[in-house]
């Protein structure tokens, strides 16, 4: 009996362990899936907005390519945010709608946004499919392990929408310095950064 006990105590905090280094993990490879919009940031900066869109449709493409070249599901991020530049992109090409800098952010980030609430109301939060590549199959029915990404995945909702807000107070707001709406974009994907990183060791010292 205590030899039974010792084992399943060893089991689950080997199942700790494991699950709180699968998510650092998947946290790389859930940043990776947001270079499309690293790229639009830049081009649309440097170049302008429809190139910028152009260049995050091919980073989505490819994304997309590497998955399935990896024999990897497609997950919801890629896929998401693969169709929302494609559209976008093919939009400001043959429409050249006269859309500001700003205008534009708002819409990629509302966008993004929508995603990644779409995808907990289907009950896939974005950040399971990059965690569970790094976990056997018994971990995933898990209660701690559905909760630790729905918890996740809702904070990078908030801070999308905290970036959805400062956009469109510097967009139907002139008078608001632009450094404040960038100060509080920034804040807002730190901060969803370091919690990724901090609750799953939270919810593993609690348990």
């Amino acid at each position: 009996m205590d030899d039974r006990r010792g084992r399943a105590r060893l089991s689950q905090q080997t199942a700790g362990r494991h699950h709180v280094s699968v998510i650092t993990v998947a946290t790389m490879g859930m940043l990776l899936a947001f270079a499309p919009f690293i790229a639009f940031a830049v081009i649309d900066r440097v170049v302008g907005s429809t190139p910028g869109l152009i260049a995050a449709a091919i980073v989505s493409i490819g994304l997309l390519l590497r998955d399935i070249s990896a024999g990897r599901s497609m997950k919801i991020l890629e896929i998401g945010t693969g169709a929302l530049f494609s559209i976008l992109a093919v939009f400001a090409l043959f429409m050249q709608p006269a859309w500001s800098v700003i205008g534009v952010r708002v819409i990629v980030d509302a966008g993004l946004l929508a995603i990644v609430i779409i995808s907990m109301a289907i009950r896939q939060p974005f950040t399971l499919q990059y965690a569970r590549e790094q976990t056997p199959p018994e971990i995933w029915s898990r209660p701690e392990f559905i909760r630790t990404n729905y918890v996740i995945t809702a904070a990078w909702a908030l801070a999308f929408t905290v970036m959805v807000a400062a956009e469109m107070v510097l967009l139907y707001i002139p008078s608001v310095p632009r450094q404040v709406g960038v100060i509080a974009i920034i804040a807002a994907l730190i901060a969803a950064v370091k919690f990724t990183g901090w609750y799953p060791e939270r919810e593993r010292s609690a348990s």
